[in-house]
Order: C-alpha cells, then sequence, then structure tokens
C-alpha cells in the first residue's frame, strides 16, 4: 500500500519566469519524463505554485509513494528545486531561487486527494 505524504517549499522567482516549471522540475526528477504511462513510477504527485508578495512563489508538492522511497522522494524534490532552472519542451528557460524546502503534514483537506493519489 502506498503511504502519502506532502512537501513544502518556498521559492524566489522573477515575474516572467513560469511558476509551473519547479514543479515540471520535480516531475522530471521523479519520474525521469513529462510523459509517461500511469502510474508514475516513483511517487504518484501533484504539485501548486501560488505566487505570493513580491517575488515569493510557495510550492505545494503531495505524493503518495512506497514506504521504502519515504526518504529519498522528498530529496530529489529538495534536488530538483535546488538546482533552479528548467528549460521547458518549448526552449523557454524559467530560474528561480529556493529559499526553503522540507516535509510536511498533509492536512485533512487534502486526504481525498492523497488518497486518489495512492489509489494511481
Amino acid at each position: 500500500m502506498l503511504a502519502t505524504f506532502a512537501h513544502d517549499a518556498v521559492l524566489s522567482m522573477n515575474d516572467n519566469s513560469d511558476t509551473s516549471a519547479p514543479g515540471a522540475a520535480i516531475t522530471l526528477a521523479l519520474c525521469e519524463s513529462w510523459t509517461h504511462e500511469s502510474p508514475c513510477p516513483l511517487a504518484a504527485h501533484h504539485n501548486d505554485a501560488v505566487r505570493g508578495v513580491g517575488a515569493e512563489v510557495r510550492l505545494r508538492i503531495l505524493f503518495a509513494t512506497e514506504p521504502a522511497s519515504e526518504e529519498d522522494v522528498p530529496q530529489r524534490i529538495s534536488a530538483a528545486l535546488t538546482r533552479g532552472r528548467l528549460t521547458g519542451p518549448d526552449s523557454l528557460t524559467s530560474t528561480w531561487q529556493l529559499r526553503t524546502s522540507s516535509r510536511s503534514e498533509v492536512a485533512d483537506e487534502e486526504r481525498r486527494h492523497t488518497d486518489r493519489l495512492a489509489r494511481g
């Protein structure tokens, strides 16, 4: 059975950078491709990016994985965000600076979503 987890990150991004790029970098780190058959090979996941004040962008990542991968997945997430850059399939490059990255608790209102991730 897959276990469910959450991860939070805060980035600095300029206004013309695509806020979906860090999530795409996470997808590449976890799935090794933007396109693949379901389910995700390492961890089914969902990324949400919200632009805050100024350059701040807050990321919330929900994921479901085998308990044996519980430590590997957050390490891959943090590594992808630490790189601070992604060139998309459109050849446009987005950049960011990672300010914080840490595991967090799945909120009660997120449980239905994480349960769907765990079912594939």
